[in-house]
């Protein structure tokens, strides 16, 4: 059974196309496969836990959602980090194969000659793409037919500009060398674009992962500071008071206040995760490694400093 027919159209062809770029030798549908029956494994394991431990049954499917989630979004960081690592390999892959061009070798032995072990994980894309134009496939088709199987924006515009001049008979060595040198030249100035936005990645983070709950924590604090100091006041009415308004117990709960800040910092945490991601590499799905850092700081300065706060502040209430 292929469990990928499951996904829509779309997600199911990137999903495939992930598992492809991460450079998993098994075919996408074995490897799902496997991941639906890990998914299935961890949410029946859950499902007696929940049923041991009193806690609602329905959780159990989220369990399995989540589950392939994680499976997919590690498959597409696999995918994205191979794909910038061909990315970085490619300039020294066409500068070497413009010295071999120049040296008299032709186009195809040029291929196989450039296929080195230190070009990993681009050496095996090279080899094949010159074994087909060994064996007789016409260059542009097997170049165009690398550029689809590597699905990198950034080499798919060099092949395209290589194509381009093997069409027009251009010098072609002449053509891989420029390229190759302006390719390192844009890496230099990416490098220098993303040591400038640094302090905007580290605002990023300093303000979601501490100011956030420190301001939480205090909050929460306060709320359950009112919600005492109601609780012990009696109930006026408004004639004795002479007011538009009455005085009461506050029916909301503390450990709403206290889920709802959990939760709302561990979204926040996942949006500024991506937003990193986004700022720092052009790719929100690059920042993800961030995310659980950055949920256990929020989270653990949020209940230090909710600990801190509530023993100070009831301390100092129970005095009066």
């Amino acid at each position: 059974m292929n469990t990928l027919k499951f996904y829509p159209k779309k997600l199911r062809e990137t999903y495939e196309r992930n598992i492809k770029n991460a450079g998993i030798k098994i075919p996408p549908e074995k490897y799902h496969n496997s991941v639906f029956r890990i998914s299935v494994i961890v949410m029946i394991i859950s499902s007696s836990l929940f049923y041991f431990l009193k806690i609602n049954m329905l959780y159990s499917p989220l369990v399995f959602i989540l589950m392939n989630i994680f499976f997919y979004l590690k498959v597409s960081m696999k995918a994205s980090a191979r794909v910038k690592n061909m990315e970085k390999i490619f300039p020294d892959v066409i500068s070497l194969m413009a010295s071999n061009l120049r040296s008299g070798i032709t186009i195809d032995k040029a291929f196989l000659l450039s296929a080195r072990p230190e070009f990993e994980p681009l050496d095996k894309e090279i080899l094949k793409t010159g074994k087909e134009i060994a064996t007789g496939k016409d260059i542009i088709y097997a170049l165009k037919s690398m550029s689809d199987r590597i699905n990198s924006e950034k080499i798919s515009k060099v092949i395209m500009l290589i194509t381009s001049g093997l069409k027009t008979g251009g010098n072609i060595s002449d053509l891989l060398d420029q390229t190759s040198r302006n390719m390192k030249e844009k890496e230099i100035i990416e490098k220098k674009t993303a040591s400038s936005i640094l302090m905007y990645v580290i605002f990023i983070f300093a303000a979601v992962g501490m100011g956030a709950p420190v301001l939480f924590g205090l909050s929460s604090v306060l709320v359950e500071i009112v919600i005492g100091l109601t609780s012990r006041m009696p109930e006026l009415s408004s004639s004795q008071m002479d007011l538009p308004f009455t005085f009461s117990e506050i029916s909301i709960s503390l450990n709403f206040i206290i889920y709802f800040s959990i939760i709302f910092m561990i979204i926040t945490d996942f949006v500024s995760s991506m937003v990193i991601g986004l700022v720092n590499k052009g790719e929100g799905k690059a920042g993800l490694n961030l995310f659980l850092p950055l949920v256990v700081l929020s989270l653990g300065i949020f209940f230090v400093v909710r600990t801190l706060l509530s023993k100070i502040l009831l301390d100092a209430m129970s005095l009066f």
